[in-house]
């Protein structure tokens, strides 16, 4: 069975967020990725996948087709054997508790994506991300997070409006900060990480009077600044440092 053109026209629409949300659809490709949706509470709409991959799952979700099909709608460089059209789903209530990561302005799929994994390992069961974040369903960030997108909560939202609210200590990723290594960190927070090239927004550092930063210690000062997902990862594991 091949690909019909109606088929082949939602796939290629999907890259697109307005067509994401019209339809409520994102793509995932790859078999770790979609057995791992197939585990979780995402629905599935349709399964593209060629002749050799078996899946417990309805007939009538399953479209096979020929490796040079798959090529024609992938994404990815090497194609590899399924490409899975699931459900957008509800987003869920915010718990509003424990530690949660609020993302302001990420742009990069890659670090948005990875920045879920971290999530999902340090176990941060709530994202919050600025309404100018890019797509948790871009399809870069459904591979980048690699499954973890269906244990971590996310939800877009006004961040200035939510920090401005929330009675949860807040505290800032910045380079003028606090030495995080001297800091004492509570086990329940918001940790905000900014945009890539801007950092925190003014307005949000206008809000916030907590401040940690990652210190220096290579003696050549060239470098600017960490990967935002890097920092993640390294004032997460502070974090958590004062659970042990």
């Amino acid at each position: 069975m091949s690909i019909s053109k109606n088929q082949f026209k939602l796939i290629t629409s999907l890259s697109q967020k307005k067509y994401r949300q019209k339809h409520k659809l994102f793509i995932a490709e790859g078999v770790k990725v979609v057995q791992e949706l197939l585990n979780s509470s995402f629905d599935v709409e349709t399964l593209f996948c060629t002749d050799d991959f078996s899946l417990d799952i309805s007939e009538e979700k399953i479209v096979r087709i020929s490796e040079n099909d798959l090529k024609k709608v992938s994404n990815l460089k090497s194609p590899n054997k399924v490409l899975g059209v699931f459900k957008i789903p509800e987003q869920k209530i915010l718990k509003n508790k424990g530690l949660i990561i609020a993302l302001d302005a990420i742009n990069d799929p890659g670090n948005l994506g990875t920045i879920i994994r971290l999530c999902d390992w340090f176990g941060i069961d709530d994202l919050i991300c600025s309404n100018d974040t890019v797509d948790c369903y871009n399809q870069k960030v459904v591979q980048a997070s690699m499954g973890s997108l269906t244990r971590v909560s996310i939800k877009y939202l006004d961040l200035n409006k939510y920090l401005s609210v929330t009675n949860l200590p807040t505290f800032i990723a910045d380079m003028d900060g606090d030495n995080v290594y001297k800091t004492s960190l509570p086990n329940e927070g918001v940790l905000i990480m900014g945009n890539e090239a801007n950092g925190v927004s003014d307005r949000i550092k206008e809000l916030i009077t907590n401040k940690i930063s990652i210190p220096r210690f290579g003696n050549v000062q060239e470098t600017e600044s960490l990967n935002v997902a890097t920092a993640t990862a390294i004032l997460l594991s502070e974090f958590k440092r004062e659970l042990i």
